[in-house]
């Protein structure tokens, strides 16, 4: 038997003598523990998979399946279907008319960047935001019309709630700012911050998304309203009304073709909410200049701000604009 020597804890001088255990046993041992160690390490490897598998699941379930993705630009996937007929005139647009009539958007947007390029210039050449904004409204509107799909819709409203939300920025009188804003920058910050916010909870009920936009323009009015108590010149009042007064039509028609659609489709007339297209085109032509003309006198009353309309001055109807007359300082009629 071979012996083997280890030092003792306390004389490393003495030594015992102790069996060595026999060649069989100690391969034996090796082996079973080796056995051991594979096991459990099976046991981990597969208990790992599977809450990965699991982890995994969990995750993909969380985002949204091609087929679902690609479904919000199906047609027809919005919930939103306005009076008039589908596919009644095409077999690729659903709303013919409502489709047609959104061409008005790139008709005016144009037009009104170009007579208002004088005011721009020496107000803030973000001006052009407001207007070029309304082909991107022109442009989904189009889009929705045509297929009634979910993310036209979004698209279409979205678009509305950013050219509210420049308006807003550019124009909202200093005089009414939240006593804790100081300027125009942390307002318009603000109104950013504010139209994020809409934007991101726009998708939680979306057919809401209409009846809200549509609130803007009573505040829009009541402000006006505050604005012009004191005003006298009569040109200003005109437009003020006329705007007013487009404004109504337009919201009729929409709320018409909302509401009364059975009415409407016995008379065989389904094409009111294309009128409300061109209809409010036309009253955001004289509400922002009405705005645009009030901003100017407050921000810039060195400029001699006037009001002429195009295409000829002396018109009944036309679109209105800003004539800057002038450099000298002078007092505000409005």
């Amino acid at each position: 038997m071979e012996l083997v020597t280890t030092p003792t804890s306390t004389d490393s001088q003495h030594q015992r003598c102790l069996p060595a255990p026999p060649a069989d046993v100690t391969a034996g041992l090796v082996l079973q523990a080796w056995g051991h160690f594979s096991y459990l390490s099976r046991e981990n490897v597969h208990t790992c998979s599977t809450e990965l598998t699991v982890t995994m699941e969990s995750f993909l379930k969380g985002i949204p399946s091609f087929e679902k993705m690609a479904g919000v630009f199906s047609y027809e996937s919005s919930e939103v279907d306005w009076c008039e007929d589908n596919y009644k005139h095409s077999e690729n647009v659903v709303e013919y008319f409502n489709t047609m009539s959104s061409f008005i958007f790139f008709v005016v947007a144009p037009i009104m960047l170009y007579l208002l390029h004088p005011y721009a210039k020496e107000r803030s050449l973000a001006i052009h935001l407001v207007w070029f904004m309304m082909i991107f409204v022109g442009l989904f509107s189009l889009y929705f019309h045509m297929t009634l799909s979910f993310m036209g819709q979004m698209l279409d409203e979205l678009s509305i709630l950013w050219v509210l939300a420049i308006g807003y920025s550019l124009w909202f009188p200093r005089r009414h700012f939240p006593s804790f804003v100081k300027d125009r920058s942390s307002f318009s910050r603000m109104v950013l911050v504010i139209t994020v916010i809409t934007t991101l909870s726009s998708f939680v009920k979306p057919t809401a998304n209409a009846y809200a936009l549509n609130c803007f323009a009573l505040h829009i009015l009541y402000s006006l309203y505050l604005e012009l108590k004191s005003c006298t010149h009569e040109r200003v009042l005109r437009l003020a009304w006329a705007s007013t007064g487009l404004w109504v039509l337009a919201i009729s028609c929409w709320i018409s073709d909302r509401f009364g659609c059975s009415f409407w489709q016995k008379l065989n007339f389904c094409y009111l909410h294309g009128i409300w297209h061109i209809l409010i085109v036309v009253a955001t032509a004289y509400g922002s200049t009405l705005i645009a003309y009030l901003d100017a006198s407050l921000e810039i009353p060195y400029s001699l701000p006037d009001l002429q309309y195009w295409p000829r001055d002396n018109w009944a109807l036309g679109l209105p604009y800003i004539v800057l007359k002038g450099n000298a300082k002078t007092q505000k009629r409005c």
